[in-house]
């Protein structure tokens, strides 16, 4: 049984996105979970509106809210949870009314094989057993609390993770069993197999899109998050696990 989890859980620099060369790009900033799924969604968004570009910086929500709040360049937000981009409506940053795009749900991350025998929530305060989970400012962690409370099991981590990207990243490199991530997250790595969560102490997470205000490049903002919410972008979600919305 390991007794620490090796070095520091790695961090995802958190670093807004900053234009190309040219005018035409549409800086977005989105939560750590969408990578895949927007990186696959720029690609695609680019091919279809020649002469745009699209920078995509992907952090924890919380981390991307306050940059905006700094005046950080972006044009685009896209959160995993309703809590803090309403944090973000609120102190005027965002250019129209969020809506949401996609939804997602938690599973519990465990190495291949999945030796410690981990079935569900109540096996993870088994002691000795080496177990991440997100910060809880952020919505992957916040999310985790209430699963675990609804499933009545006390967890003390051996770590809260900077964002779910680096919750999951111990369990991949075999430094800890098992971390409380989402569903997503586990599909995209192939280095970590699933536990699911049931239905009935899970968290469905609801993920808001919005252009920003005093957005550099509104017409190519508007066009990215009509891209992300029309047939063909959801279909790009869905090959990535994520829920409608």
């Amino acid at each position: 049984m390991r007794q620490t989890v090796g070095a520091v859980v790695l961090l995802t620099t958190l670093v807004a996105a900053c234009a190309r060369s040219g005018d035409d790009s549409v800086r977005v900033l989105a939560a750590a979970s969408l990578t895949e799924a927007f990186e696959a969604l720029a690609e695609r968004f680019e091919a279809t509106h020649p002469g745009l570009d699209v920078d995509v910086g992907f952090g924890a929500s919380s981390e991307l809210a306050a940059q905006i709040e700094q005046g950080a360049p972006a044009d685009v937000f896209a959160s995993a949870d309703e809590v803090t981009m309403e944090r973000v409506v609120e102190r005027g940053g965002a250019g129209a009314r969020p809506v949401v795009f996609a939804r997602n749900r938690l599973a519990i991350a465990v190495e291949h094989g999945n030796p410690e025998g981990i079935t569900g929530l109540d096996d993870l305060d088994r002691p000795g057993l080496v177990v991440i989970l997100c910060a809880q400012q952020v919505p992957c962690g916040r999310f985790a609390d209430a699963a675990l409370r609804a499933a009545g099991v006390a967890v003390t981590p051996a770590s809260r993770a900077a964002n779910v990207k680096a919750a999951l990243s111990p369990v991949a490199l075999g430094e800890a069993d098992a971390a409380i991530v989402y569903v997503t997250d586990v599909e995209s790595s192939g280095a970590v197999d699933a536990v699911p969560i049931p239905e009935d102490v899970n968290v469905v997470g609801r993920y808001p899109i919005v252009s920003l205000a005093g957005a550099d490049h509104e017409d190519g903002a508007a066009a990215f998050v009509e891209f992300v919410r029309s047939e063909r972008g959801q279909r790009v979600l869905r090959e990535f696990g994520f829920l409608s919305p």
